[in-house]
């Protein structure tokens, strides 16, 4: 590991970082359930929640807490120093993580969607959700045999894919202060974008630190 990402500065700054990036969809699945506790009214976009809240409330808890306690296991001394909380806390996240992935897949197979979340979108929704959990179980395969370095690196992927809704916020952000509102199939592209952004910084940091692996 190279001595700029060990570093007091990095260690702090890279989970500082992620929890920032995570804040946008963390308040945006607070106000979702706050919606589904208080009987917000049903629209066209939110009616499928209602009609069956258990994945989405799931998905919402498990991808915050995945999103908001996964930083710290980014942060080199951090994670050095605290093994135990390290090995502990990482057996509960994974299992957040495949409840965040299971739940979303789910709801994009069986829930009713809304105008423009069907094709391309559900496309995108099926790639990064397949690949979170993938990388997942084959990350938790791979430290069972003790190798740290494709459990690092499936970990990262996952997490990576996770993280997707803090970039789309991004995307879509940068997209609706320079164009307007997307249409469905800008909208689309603008998520995939998340998606494939994080990705590719996943995959940029696995090959700097030496964790290129593509098998389990």
């Amino acid at each position: 590991m190279s001595n700029d990402l060990t570093a007091p500065r990095a260690s702090r700054l890279v989970p500082a970082g992620l929890i920032l990036l995570s804040l946008v969809p963390v308040l945006a699945g607070g106000v979702r359930l706050t919606e589904l506790a208080g009987g917000a009214e049903i629209t066209a976009a939110n009616s499928r929640f209602f009609a069956a809240p258990g994945p989405i409330v799931a998905h919402i808890v498990a991808v915050s807490v995945y999103s908001v306690a996964g930083a710290f296991q980014f942060a080199p001394r951090f994670r050095r120093r605290r093994r135990g909380w390290h090995r502990a806390a990482g057996r509960v996240l994974a299992g957040l993580g495949m409840v965040a992935a299971a739940s979303g897949l789910w709801m994009t197979a069986f829930a009713e969607l809304p105008p423009g979340d069907e094709g391309l979108l559900s496309v995108f929704r099926w790639v990064a959700g397949t690949v979170m959990l993938g990388s997942l179980v084959l990350g938790f395969a791979a430290i069972r045999r003790r190798d740290v370095r494709r459990h690092r690196a499936w970990m990262m992927r996952a997490y990576a894919m996770g993280l997707g809704a803090g970039t789309q916020a991004l995307t879509q952000a940068v997209w609706i202060a320079a164009a307007g509102e997307p249409d469905h199939l800008t909208r689309a592209l603008l998520l995939g974008a998340g998606w494939a952004i994080n990705a590719v910084v996943a995959e940029a940091i696995i090959r700097r630190r030496g964790w290129r692996v593509s098998a389990a």
